[in-house]
């Protein structure tokens, strides 16, 4: 009988959320006692591990360098071979193994400690000479691998993943870690844009059709065709912002009135209209659009009207 892959997949699933469910018991002193002595690091964290465990280290460095905290690989067979050098004074060592009795592990035990360096097990073997021997030993056993031979590194390697990135977001929010921070050192992509491109960044572009409450429906017309925008702000005298005019607005004018010739821009304008400033990050204006159905925003510095910006402006920026 062929097997059932969604079956099989719903009992992988089920399974590793149960053991990441049981890692809570895990969480004891060592685990405070290895955020302190992460947090009073005076060099980099030092990962290492081999085989699957190598892989999830990397993973854990590249999380930890990216929320504000120095970290580097460092693959424990390689460190046999040279690579050892990569550990400085003031370094803290934290090395991933289920066992926890790999060859390459005992081997590099011994060579940490007489470096004096601090080291933290992540384990799922606590009698392991690798728990016994290291300063800290945070548990990650697991009750078996989601692999049907018990033998292919799934469950535990799930699990020493979210030890990980628990240790990353106790550290983020000790130091209090903050967006602006985060952008720092995401400024490629989309998650990039998102935390640093700024309203300013993107409307700048576009014309910037205005019209004054008193100009007539046909200066409404030619304004906001030769602008190009779908839409025109309404300001006085002072440039500031006392309405907004869109295709939409126009025609439902239209549908309304048959006599247009004496109809000028503030009886057709929308009043208290949607805006954000400049200075607001431009995923904020893409909210904005979204929640309020609607394609263009005004954009404001210190409440006069600056310009507009489209929905098609933070499309092309890769925002949507």
């Amino acid at each position: 009988m062929k097997p059932n892959c969604k079956d099989i997949a719903q009992r992988v699933i089920a399974q590793e959320a149960a053991a990441v469910a049981a890692l809570q018991k895990f969480v004891d002193d060592d685990f405070e006692r290895a955020i302190a002595l992460l947090l009073n690091c005076k060099g980099r964290i030092v990962l290492s591990g081999i085989g699957k465990s190598a892989i999830i280290a990397q993973k854990i460095v590249a999380t930890f360098n990216s929320t504000g905290t120095p970290s580097i690989f460092m693959h424990a067979a390689d460190a046999l071979h040279g690579d050892l050098g990569i550990i400085q004074e003031g370094d803290v060592v934290m090395i991933l193994s289920k066992s926890g009795n790999s060859p390459e592990i005992k081997a590099l035990i011994p060579l940490i400690k007489n470096f004096g360096n601090s080291l933290i097990a992540i384990c799922g073997n606590e009698h392991s000479d690798l728990a016994k021997q290291a300063d800290i030993f945070l548990n990650t056993t697991v009750p078996n691998e989601a692999c049907p031979n018990n033998l292919a590194p799934t469950t535990s390697t799930t699990a020493q993943l979210v030890i990980g990135d628990a240790l990353a977001v106790c550290l983020m929010e000790i130091k209090g870690f903050k967006d602006e921070d985060f952008a720092k050192f995401h400024p490629g992509g989309t998650l990039g844009k998102k935390l640093y491109l700024r309203v300013a960044d993107v409307f700048v572009h576009n014309e910037k059709p205005a019209v004054y409450p008193h100009q007539s429906l046909k200066e409404v017309i030619v304004e906001m065709t030769q602008k190009r925008l779908g839409v025109t702000a309404v300001i006085d005298e002072e440039q500031n912002l006392v309405g907004i005019i869109t295709d939409g607005d126009l025609r439902r004018m239209l549908k309304k009135n048959t006599d247009i010739e004496h109809i000028s821009a503030k009886d057709i304008m929308t009043i208290h209209p949607k805006h954000i400033s400049k200075d607001e990050l431009a995923i904020t204006a893409l909210d904005i659009m979204r929640k309020n159905a609607i394609t263009q925003l005004v954009v404001t510095d210190n409440k006069k009207y600056s310009g507009i910006i489209h929905i098609h402006d933070l499309l092309k920026e890769g925002l949507i």
